[in-house]
């Protein structure tokens, strides 16, 4: 596993990843509001899909899966908490990033919800559970891997866990 921005605090028990989000981090370029940030936590483990859970409470609280090429070229989904609910939320970043969002589906049983990537070429198509979500240009050779940030609040803890 290979940090960009290491947390202060993250554990690994098992195949299950803890990490504590720290506050003012995110992954954003440009778009809307000139901010440009690039300072969330990203385990880059080669996983292209993944379980994941969070106390998510405070505005654009985020989870997910995470594929990176540079700072400039990266694809991040999962949920983010904005506007007092949870968001299923796919961010596509080629210089600029876009923001598409849905209602987040309902976790499964154990509280867990999935999101995984498929290479389609020179695309990425995102998954939530079986239901395709997103198809995005992104270059081969992308790290994967689960990824957090807060960008407003105080933090929050999530956990991630490899599909089975």
């Amino acid at each position: 596993m290979i940090w960009l921005h290491e947390p202060d605090y993250w554990s690994l028990d098992g195949d299950v990843l803890t990490v504590r989000a720290e506050p003012e981090t995110d992954f954003w370029r440009t778009t809307h509001t000139g901010f440009i940030a690039d300072n969330g936590h990203f385990a880059d483990t080669g996983e292209m899909g993944l379980r994941f859970r969070g106390e998510f409470q405070a505005q654009y609280d985020q989870a997910g899966l995470m594929l990176r090429v540079d700072a400039e070229h990266w694809v991040k989904a999962g949920l983010e908490f904005a506007d007092g609910r949870l968001w299923l939320s796919v961010v596509v970043t080629n210089g600029v990033s876009d923001w598409s969002q849905q209602p987040a589906p309902e976790p499964d049983a154990d509280g867990w919800w999935s999101i995984r990537a498929v290479r389609e070429h020179d695309a990425i198509q995102i998954l939530s559970g079986d239901q395709p979500v997103r198809l995005a240009p992104l270059a081969e050779g992308a790290a994967a891997g689960p990824m957090c940030a807060a960008p407003t609040g105080p933090g929050f803890t999530c956990s991630f866990a490899p599909l089975t």
